[in-house]
């Protein structure tokens, strides 16, 4: 049914239409639709609209690295340890509160009020680079890009272990684990397409054991993907509390070992191609400096 709804309303996301199914607010031919409902040629599609609520979000002047803005878009370099987006738990020093401080109402609202602005998501402890829209016009030209995987999005990460090739790709469908619905798995049940290309920049093979510096780039943008796929292939990011199981040897930071580095896209207003980069932080860099004197 929400893929129906796409075509209908194709400013709306995906899970915004999936909301409205499950509040009753779809109906065709006059009866309630569920996510099954299927619809054929001659039925009558209503959809009555929820009135636009406010975010119940407190602005907070927490200070933000900015890296480029202009009147659609801002590119800010989250840092580690920085909530996204309120969530149980997490409702206030969020970026969405900063954000609501610095843009005020210049965000988009397709991602609904939790969310303003938000065109994709990186974890807690993951630093870097986020792309945020400040009109739907914006976040639907730069969704559909990252949908056409033509939005790069680039990281570095130390791995543990000693990657055998110099590069290469993993293609595993993600999804939920079957049994902690906390975390995400390869598998092949309820999943959906999954790659990630690897680089080796730097290897280390000291008294604290073998790891791995990489960059990686992301075709999909499934949640914990970098994550997972790394775990799945037996090298999981070092100090990752969730994926890292029986192989983390190494905790000399808080939260796994990874930075959103670049990120590249084509304005939606004029155009350009943007390419952006950030530096390493100094927790990244800290890691890599006793790597680096572990093995002398």
């Amino acid at each position: 049914m929400d893929k129906t709804l796409a075509v209908l309303m194709p400013e709306a996301s995906r899970s915004y239409l999936q909301k409205l199914i499950e509040q009753g607010l779809v109906t065709v031919n006059g009866k309630p639709a569920d996510k099954k409902t299927k619809v054929m040629p001659g039925d009558e599609v209503a959809v009555e609209m929820p009135e636009n609520v406010r975010p119940e979000i407190v602005p907070e002047n927490i200070p933000l690295d900015i890296p480029y803005e202009d009147s659609d878009l801002l590119v800010v370099n989250k840092p580690k340890g920085m909530v996204v987006h309120p969530a149980a738990g997490h409702y206030s020093g969020t970026l969405v509160n900063a954000l609501m401080y610095h843009c005020g109402d210049s965000l988009s609202g397709i991602n609904g009020v939790e969310r303003p602005g938000i065109v994709h998501r990186i974890d807690m402890m993951t630093s870097g680079l986020l792309i945020v829209a400040k009109n739907d016009f914006a976040h639907k030209s730069l969704a559909e890009q990252i949908k056409e995987h033509s939005f790069t999005r680039r990281y570095e990460a130390v791995v543990v272990g000693n990657l055998r090739e110099d590069s290469g790709t993993v293609n595993a469908p993600i999804g939920r684990h079957p049994t902690d619905r906390k975390k995400m798995a390869v598998t092949e049940k309820n999943s959906r397409e999954a790659i990630t290309h690897y680089e080796v920049l730097g290897r280390y093979g000291g008294s604290v054991g073998a790891f791995t510096h990489v960059r990686l780039t992301l075709e999909t943008g499934r949640t914990h993907q970098i994550r997972v796929h790394m775990a799945y292939i037996g090298h999981p990011v070092a100090c990752d509390p969730v994926y890292g199981g029986a192989k983390q040897q190494f905790s000399c930071c808080e939260g796994q070992c990874l930075h959103a580095r670049e990120i590249g896209f084509i304005h939606p207003r004029d155009g350009r191609s943007l390419y952006l980069t950030s530096e390493l932080p100094d927790y990244f860099n800290a890691v890599l400096h006793k790597l680096a004197r572990s093995v002398q």
